[in-house]
């Protein structure tokens, strides 16, 4: 792969797509091809974009060009058994030899993806180089979306998946979470807690791990967790009823998972340079005949990846992903956060979408209207992706990164949920 230095022009005028964090625009000479426009807008908790952070759109965009084009690269995979050996063990591949024998054929070809590189300001493609100066557009592969139709059954919401057999050419209606470990706010740790003993014990059998669940802590081997892509608040789903609604069939699903786990090792690498640690990401995957194509925006709001920082003689996690924009709202904003889990018990009754039941109640007067984001929380945000911007382009600095963290951490321990901070992050 090589620059093109082509000229890529696109209809701004007509979005393909037009969505809370990015837009999409067709590529005038190429019918198969999209331009990605990437908004410094964010959504949390499935609201929609509910606030802007200057200079992310770059960043991201950047992250982006930066973790597909290592992904596709065989030289990156030169030395990534020796660099899973090192942070999982001389063992690792003996535990997992689907792992291994994926990663043998991924050295020689290295995976596709749908990307096809940044689109600089000058309008020129940089396939496998970067601009002089970041944009917030790359050019992608076009690939189909297929939606699961609804179905009813007295009072049950079900969905069909059967249009998706014997179709190619479409994103798989499946979001795959790789974990490294667990998180305070994990969805993992949350169902986990609400099983009864019996339950707890059949839920890690399913995860395929053998100790307890606890925050913060790491697996020995990274784990895949499923969820639906296409419902219209993401479902989490057995291993088992994600291959059946994948509609790919068994070897290509089980090629797909350990194509995530290997991808997923990527990035952890990359992060590893920045000093932050992963703890998870999600992937999606569209199918092309019978290769596997990484798809959709893989970027620093897609992922978990933090700082341990110590303040006052006590540790406490920083995220450096849209995790901390959550803990903002869960802490700062507890009403609001309130009236959104609310709102979404009552659509699972109800079938309707819950942000068309938040948005009634708050015009009624029912909920608290959508806070506006403190500007010395949001600086620190703008901060944290100016840091990550440098990184992408080899000029960042470790000292940066710890000099943010600390600064939220003081942000937090000063407001009235002091102790709902601590309790999701401090880890003494």
């Amino acid at each position: 792969m090589s620059d093109s230095n082509r000229t890529v022009k696109f209809d701004t005028v007509n979005p393909y797509y037009n969505g809370s964090v990015q837009k999409l625009y067709s590529v005038i000479d190429d019918p198969n091809s999209l331009v990605s426009e990437t908004s410094m807008g964010g959504s949390v908790f499935d609201v929609g974009t509910i606030f802007d952070i200057k200079g992310s759109d770059t960043a991201r965009a950047g992250f982006r060009h930066l973790v597909y084009r290592s992904l596709m690269d065989v030289e990156e995979w030169a030395d990534m058994e020796a660099y899973i050996k090192s942070h999982w063990g001389e063992d690792y591949f003996q535990k997992t030899p689907i792992i291994k024998e994926t990663l043998d054929k991924v050295k020689n070809t290295g995976l596709k993806t749908h990307h096809r590189g940044m689109v600089g300001k000058d309008g020129k493609l940089y396939a496998d180089s970067f601009p002089q100066e970041l944009s917030n557009q790359t050019m992608i592969k076009k690939y189909n979306i297929y939606k699961p139709e609804p179905v009813t059954f007295m009072s049950a919401h079900l969905y069909d998946y059967e249009k998706f057999y014997g179709n190619d050419q479409f994103v798989i209606p499946l979001e795959q979470i790789v974990r490294f470990g667990v998180t305070s706010g994990s969805s993992i740790l949350r169902k986990y807690n609400a099983q009864s003993e019996s339950g707890k014990k059949a839920y890690l059998r399913e995860l395929g791990v053998a100790d307890e669940l606890v925050p913060w802590e790491t697996f020995k081997t990274p784990l895949v967790d499923l969820t639906t892509k296409y419902e219209p608040e993401d479902r989490n789903i057995s291993r088992q009823e994600a291959l059946l609604i994948s509609g790919i069939g068994a070897d290509l699903y089980k090629e797909s998972l350990a194509r995530a786990i290997l991808a997923s090792f990527m990035v952890h690498k990359v992060f590893n340079r920045m000093g932050l640690n992963l703890w998870d990401l999600k992937w999606e995957v569209a199918k092309d005949g019978q290769d596997l194509v990484f798809v959709d925006t893989l970027d620093t709001d897609s992922v978990r990846a933090t700082l341990v920082c110590n303040v006052e003689d006590h540790n406490y996690i920083v995220h450096f992903n849209k995790q901390a924009m959550r803990d903002y709202y869960i802490c700062v904003h507890d009403d609001w956060y309130a009236a959104v889990n609310k709102t979404k018990k009552e659509a699972a009754q109800s079938g309707e979408n819950f942000t068309e039941i938040l948005k009634r109640g708050q015009a009624e007067g029912l909920y608290p209207d959508t806070p506006v984001v403190d500007s010395e929380f949001m600086n620190i945000q703008v901060d944290k992706y100016a840091v990550i911007e440098k990184f992408v382009i080899g000029e960042g600095s470790k000292q940066d990164i710890a000099d943010i963290a600390r600064r939220e951490v003081e942000y937090f321990l000063n407001t009235k949920n002091k102790a709902l901070y601590q309790k999701l992050n401090a880890i003494d």
